[in-house]
């Protein structure tokens, strides 16, 4: 045998014997990010790269949806529940080295507070009129009011350094955090690519050397990369891919029910589209059981405005009348707002293919009640610009779902809300978000979240469309992954590769 094919003999007998290995992982979306500021997007391939691999926040959120500790290893209550004072883990560095401390805490806070920011988080962390640093490794946040969801709305507000509190554009092209895995090259057509932070602060992760997420404009490339081995995981995939690959020997599906939803949301500025009668005829002319079969292939259930995944929070569709189709009725209600006939109004496309499935159904269901519907379809990036500046007359999506309530329910529909790019504005149902909020009861907060889904169901600015299953698809090379019902990679600090 010569020198070199033993090498490769031996070296092929090592890996056999140590099984699983380091080694970069290779993840394949459908386009490249918008941008990575932790404070600023929105989009879920921005979400799936940087969220759980390069930040880290306060508390987390695990598969199970309970709060556990992150960066804070522990916290006290107030007894009056007007502070929480929060505990740091010691040694912990950002990936450019520095430390991390409670100065950093308090700026993240305060930068995702700044009007200046524009974050679409800021409503999560609104309550909050008080931070202290006590001292490097503890933080004091004193709210205005009682704050019910307070642990499970700090899990999405990643800390940065300090100094990049007031700076809106580094962390866009180049994130900074304490997670598993630090930036290293973004490639704008072609990948951004992660590696191991060796100096992450739990012993012994992440076991892999890096990651690459590679943007894959073609689903059938996708899936023909995921099966020959090119790519190892192909995360939030749509119900007739995941189909597809279920058949593959070598692919294994991952799925959970999904708290992300599927969503029609229209601008209330917008002609017709004011007036309650006329989203409540809308909500009448929509079939959602004809969207989950023909645009879902019929992996989804009739979604509501909270998930049925919140099974101790989500009332059944059966409790909303609009949600049984009916066009005569639609037809009428529309002739008792007095509208001009027919109405024409457009809808933006979130460039996804289910998305584009859905509005095409859609587009024939509005038409049967004398609804005219254009559809646009645009890039990511322009996407979302137009969806910040309310520049749409209707849109159709996908959005990521909470573990409670009022982070999805206040910043969406609370006049003034940071992502109520609607508006919408309800005095009554902004008193039952500022209530829902301030409860500690939780029987008392489940009155008032069933009150604010009666309300919003049928005449909000929102149809609620379908939750679906969430699927991922993963090379079986990969091992130790799991599915998060919020869609993030966060498992990923444990994988390894065979």
């Amino acid at each position: 045998m010569s020198i070199q094919k033993f090498g490769i003999a031996l070296f092929a007998s090592s890996m056999l014997a140590t099984g699983a290995s380091a080694a970069s992982l290779n993840v394949a979306i459908d386009s490249s990010p918008a941008g990575l500021d932790p404070h600023l997007i929105t989009a879920f391939n921005s979400v799936v790269v940087v969220q759980g691999n390069i930040y880290e926040g306060l508390t987390d959120i695990n598969a199970d949806l309970d709060v556990v500790p992150d960066l804070a290893k522990s916290w006290d209550v107030s007894e009056d529940g007007l502070s929480y004072t929060f505990k740091l883990h010691d040694g912990v560095t950002f990936h450019d080295g520095s430390t991390m401390d409670a100065n950093d805490v308090a700026a993240s806070i305060r930068r995702v507070q700044a009007e200046a920011t524009g974050s679409p988080l800021a409503s999560r962390v609104s309550p909050i009129t008080g931070i202290e640093v006590v001292d490097a490794t503890t933080v004091k946040l004193t709210l205005d009011a009682p704050f019910a969801p307070i642990l499970s709305a700090l899990a999405g507000i990643a800390i940065v350094p300090e100094e990049l509190e007031n700076d809106i554009e580094k962390l866009q092209q180049t994130p900074i955090g304490t997670g598993p895995f630090k930036f290293d090259e973004w490639q704008p057509n072609g990948y951004i690519a992660l590696t191991k932070f060796d100096g992450y602060r739990e012993d012994g992760l992440p076991k892999l050397d890096g990651v690459r997420v590679n943007f894959v404009p073609e689903a059938a490339t996708r899936q023909v990369g995921l099966t020959s081995g090119d790519y190892d995981i192909l995360p939030g995939i749509d119900p007739a891919t995941a189909l597809q690959l279920h058949a593959q020997p070598n692919v294994s599906v991952f799925d959970t029910r999904d708290v992300a939803y599927t969503l029609l949301g229209m601008n209330v500025t917008r002609g017709p589209l004011a007036e309650p009668k006329v989203r409540r005829a809308i909500n009448m002319l929509l079939n959602r059981q004809e969207i989950i079969d023909g645009a879902l292939f019929g992996a989804g259930v009739p979604g509501g405005p909270l998930s049925p995944a919140l099974s101790s929070w989500a009332l059944d569709t059966s409790e909303f009348d609009c949600y049984t189709p009916d066009v005569d009725g639609a037809k009428a209600l529309l002739e008792e707002a007095g509208v001009d006939m027919p109405i024409k109004l457009s809808i933006l496309v979130l460039p996804r293919q289910d998305a584009r499935d859905i509005s095409q159904v859609i587009q024939q269901q509005l038409a049967a009640g004398g609804i005219e519907v254009e559809l646009v379809n645009k890039e990511i990036g322009e996407f979302v610009q137009d969806w910040r500046n309310s520049d749409f007359d209707m849109f159709v999506s996908a959005n990521g779902g909470n573990p409670d309530p009022d982070q999805y329910f206040y910043r969406t529909f609370y006049s003034g809300g940071s992502t109520n790019v609607f508006q919408y504005d309800n005095p009554e149902l902004n008193d039952l978000l500022d209530k829902g909020r301030s409860e500690t009861d939780q029987a008392a907060r489940k009155e008032i979240y069933d009150d604010v889904q009666r309300m919003l169901a049928c005449e909000g600015p929102v149809a609620h469309l379908a939750y679906g299953n969430l699927f991922t698809a993963v090379n079986n090379k990969v091992e130790g992954f799991e599915i998060y019902p919020t869609g993030r990679l966060t498992s990923l600090v444990n994988a390894t590769m065979k």
